[in-house]
């Protein structure tokens, strides 16, 4: 069976990956590609690594444009979903790459992000507990942040197996340049980006910090409180997690490796590795799986997990994509084999 997709923010980096990655998709026919600023413009000019859609031409997002479709992928800005997909037919299988319908909590949402709740949508983080349940036959997809997939992916079995207090849990995370988008922005320039690491959103101010908080909370069943600190670091793609939460009394380093070995278990995405093995960036560049390595830290009685992922690709269009072929019945991996890139 092949289903019609329409891509919106196409001339965008989030964008851009869901048609690299649906460019091999066997079930999918793309039928439009738009954008805002750049409708009107060839996609090959602005998108030169997309041979099968370069001479496509890009239409202005629309719901005129986007409508007609089995499927209807966003990837816009935060605050421009909610609009187009509330006048998209009911059982089209909408998957939002933004963050308008990730969070449960409106005050939340209208904290960080400053507008009205649009309201909240199944969570496309399929590793999750009870996750991938919610996703089967679902119309409307939350795609989760980057750094969240990281983070929950790094901790949340441990809160689901009840090894972690909910309080003092510490997320550092160094992300590459594409997370901050295409647009041209100074502080992102190959000058000052080269040979030099920043912090920013620190002090509990980055908008994933609330997202990390419900994923928690939700798999530990009481509230979790997170110190979330991100830094820009000089690499393009990729994401390094380093987590941190306080143990419980008694749980040592056999419980805490099986919790995480369990949680993974058969898992086509998500990797443990042996003992001694730490993971690198490079190991997923450019491919849809997750790497984690654990340690447990009897000194200050901590878990320390270290979690790798390409932000554009499992920490957005590899995630929406996975999410896609669980909401249609499709083999979870179609058009996800890609293995990571090396040197």
């Amino acid at each position: 069976m092949t289903f019609s997709v329409a891509v919106s923010g196409a001339s965008g980096y989030a964008g851009g990956e869901v048609l690299r990655l649906l460019a091999s998709h066997p079930n999918v026919s793309v039928g439009a590609i738009t954008a805002h600023s750049n409708a009107g413009g060839r996609l090959g000019a602005l998108q030169p690594h997309l041979h099968m859609f370069a001479d496509r031409l890009l239409v202005e997002t629309t719901v005129e444009n986007l409508a007609g479709h089995d499927v209807v992928f966003l990837a816009l800005p935060h605050g421009a979903s909610a609009e187009i997909a509330a006048q998209l037919p009911a059982d089209t299988l909408v998957i939002d790459a933004g963050a308008d319908h990730r969070l449960e909590n409106p005050a939340a949402w209208e904290k960080f992000y400053g507008s009205a709740h649009a309201g909240t949508w199944p969570y496309g983080l399929p590793e999750l507990p009870g996750a991938r349940a919610r996703l089967v036959g679902a119309r409307r997809i939350a795609v989760p942040g980057c750094y969240p997939t990281s983070a929950q992916l790094a901790l949340v079995p441990g809160f689901a197996a009840g090894l972690l207090e909910p309080d003092d849990v510490v997320i550092v995370a160094a992300s590459g340049t594409s997370g901050a988008g295409k647009s041209a922005k100074t502080h992102l320039l190959g000058s000052e980006v080269m040979g030099s690491m920043s912090a920013y959103g620190v002090g509990g101010g980055h908008r994933h910090t609330p997202e990390m908080e419900q994923g928690f909370s939700n798999a530990a069943g009481v509230p979790v409180t997170v110190s979330f600190t991100p830094t820009l670091a000089p690499m393009p793609r990729g994401i390094l997690t380093t987590a941190t939460a306080r143990v419980k009394p008694g749980v040592d380093a056999a419980a805490l490796r099986a919790a995480w070995t369990e949680a993974y278990d058969g898992e086509p995405f998500v990797h443990v590795l042996p003992e001694g093995q730490w993971p690198h960036t490079q190991h997923v560049h450019g491919s849809n799986h997750a790497v984690l390595q654990l340690a447990f830290d009897e000194h200050a009685g901590r878990v320390i997990v270290s979690c790798v992922i390409d932000n554009l690709t499992k920490g957005t269009a590899g995630g929406a994509v996975q999410s896609m072929n669980i909401a249609l019945g499709l083999p979870e991996t179609t058009g996800l084999t890609l293995q990571g890139v090396a040197p």
